[in-house]
């Protein structure tokens, strides 16, 4: 008999579990859904704003769930991917301009457009710097800016601000020093990949620059 009653009290505990964990599941399901759906429309909506909306809801619109409808995640996650995209365009410039310092490759030949290589590689690792510090400046923000004084608030931000206008700059100038090598394969290859890195910091500081103006403690 004691068996038994304990068989049925096994019996109702793994019910009871059972019955909790399809809840919770189903809770996070439509919660995340709610989220994704809140944060896709926020994106799409504050992409508006931007130089390029189609590109920026686009290439955010994956972080949905997580940025819901907060500004400050969504300019995070555009700052984040602008320095994702500025790394692999320093890292790609970087071979390039390894081969011509071979005397090989597309620029073989051509030491206009092995400069200009230099100087492009030289202004993306610059403007990775400037991107990684407005990142962990933003990362700062989120930590502190709950309690921080509008002051404090502002001066962050213009940090941020200051540092991604400066990468948007370096990479203007990359693209800028081709103006004077003849067209070739290479120069039409870098200036097309930076100009889509640039599209991606545009957005990036379009974003920052409105979490800033609408945003102040």
């Amino acid at each position: 008999m004691e068996i038994q009653r304990s068989n049925l009290l096994s019996i109702f505990f793994i019910l009871t579990l059972r019955l909790i964990l399809a809840v919770d599941a189903e809770y996070y399901y439509n919660n995340n859904a709610n989220n994704e759906t809140n944060g896709s429309d926020f994106i799409r909506t504050s992409c508006g704003t931007t130089l390029y909306p189609d590109l920026c809801f686009s290439s955010l619109s994956r972080y949905a769930a997580v940025v819901g409808k907060d500004p400050a995640h969504l300019a995070r996650a555009a700052v984040s991917l602008s320095l994702s995209k500025t790394k692999h365009m320093a890292a790609y410039v970087s071979n390039v301009t390894r081969l011509a310092d071979y005397g090989s490759g597309a620029t073989a030949g051509n030491p206009r457009a092995a400069a200009a290589l230099h100087d492009c590689y030289s202004n993306f690792d610059d403007a990775v710097d400037e991107i990684r510090g407005s990142l962990r400046q933003m990362r700062h923000i989120n930590v502190v800016g709950a309690v921080a004084g509008g002051e404090v608030f502002r001066f962050q931000m213009s940090n941020v601000q200051t540092w991604m206008s400066a990468a948007l700059t370096d990479q203007e100038t990359c693209t800028d020093g081709f103006e004077d090598v003849s067209d070739c394969p290479v120069k039409a290859d870098v200036i097309d990949r930076a100009t889509e890195v640039k599209k991606h910091t545009s957005n990036a500081l379009a974003l920052v620059n409105r979490y800033a103006e609408n945003s102040v403690p």
